[in-house]
């Protein structure tokens, strides 16, 4: 169990972020434990080919058997969005003592695969080269879906903060994550981590999304503020390239078109997602989610350039 104890001032720096190389690293997880993350397993086989072809040997080995990586892997990132470059230079620079001790760290209860021995920094340059291959093979062709995703999320967490404070959003951010009376609890798995309390003092409380997490990790050091990553909402839906229908009542009332992108917005989205996932252009998805915002079934909230579209509590009633 993790313990965060946020002042005031903390609670008023709570900020999001987002992390490409966070994602690049959990998303192995579904080739190496195929049986935890079933969800997933459409993008594992979709890519499979293409995986086979990188230097499986390495990536492969980059979890322990229980489940553990090497801290170095996953950096703090240096701003709070981030680009794939930026974070595999952040790595790049890990200190080789750093690359030796979080190997033994992670595979402390079993021996330290071959692959994974030798000369540190040769093999952080090696595991660097890896991902810079493994992120243009298998991860930049969906990236675009993916960060709509991220970016949906971070939308509906600002939203719950800003309407609800502090116990609105750690209420629904992930199940290893409560909050009660200026403290965020983080349940680790039982002989992960040892019980730890954090006074954040000041520093603030930095929050990832994920999408190929099941459940929340922190990073926590003596210098910067505390990060929890935690599963993105939404992530279960993104390989689903079925075409979604809706009652049919619904679609009598409101038609067909309108009535799949109201059963797909249980989960924020964007007009290029909602168009790529229908396989229509984004003005024809763009009128009817005009309509439909002006029914009052859809919030919208403009995020960057893009305008991201979620159902609103009418929208949900009409649906179920």
């Amino acid at each position: 169990m993790y313990e965060f104890r946020l002042g005031v001032q903390d609670l008023a720096e709570t900020s999001f972020g987002m992390s490409p190389l966070f994602d690049l690293v959990f998303s192995l997880r579904p080739r190496v434990f195929p049986a935890r993350h079933p969800e997933h397993l459409p993008y594992a086989r979709e890519t499979a080919a293409a995986y086979a072809r990188l230097d499986v040997e390495l990536l492969d080995a980059l979890f322990a058997p229980h489940g553990w990586t090497p801290d170095f892997l996953t950096p703090r990132p240096e701003g709070l969005v981030t680009d794939i470059a930026e974070d595999l230079a952040v790595l790049r620079r890990t200190p080789p003592e750093d690359v030796r001790r979080d190997i033994v760290v992670a595979y402390r209860h079993v021996p330290v695969p071959p692959v994974l021995s030798g000369d540190p920094a040769a093999l952080l340059d090696r595991i660097c080269t890896a991902f810079e291959e493994y992120w243009d093979a298998c991860l930049a062709p969906y990236w675009p879906r993916i960060l709509a995703v991220l970016e949906a999320d971070l939308v509906h967490r600002a939203r719950r903060l800003t309407f609800g404070g502090a116990a609105a959003l750690f209420a629904e951010l992930d199940e290893r994550v409560t909050w009660s009376e200026g403290m965020v609890r983080l349940a680790i798995p039982s002989g992960l981590a040892p019980e730890r309390v954090v006074d954040v003092a000041g520093r603030g409380l930095v929050l990832v999304p994920c999408l190929f997490l099941r459940g929340a990790v922190s990073m926590i050091d003596d210098y910067g503020p505390p990060l929890i990553t935690y599963p993105a909402r939404g992530r279960g839906a993104l390989w689903d390239h079925s075409e979604p229908e809706g009652p049919d009542a619904l679609v009598e009332l409101i038609g067909l078109p309108r009535t799949r992108l109201l059963v797909m917005l249980a989960a924020p989205s964007t007009t290029t997602e909602l168009a790529r996932r229908l396989g229509v252009t984004p003005g024809a998805v763009s009128r009817h989610l005009t309509a439909l915002h002006a029914g009052g079934l859809l919030n919208r909230t403009r995020d960057g350039r893009s305008v991201v579209y979620m159902r609103s509590p009418l929208g949900d009633q009409l649906v179920r």
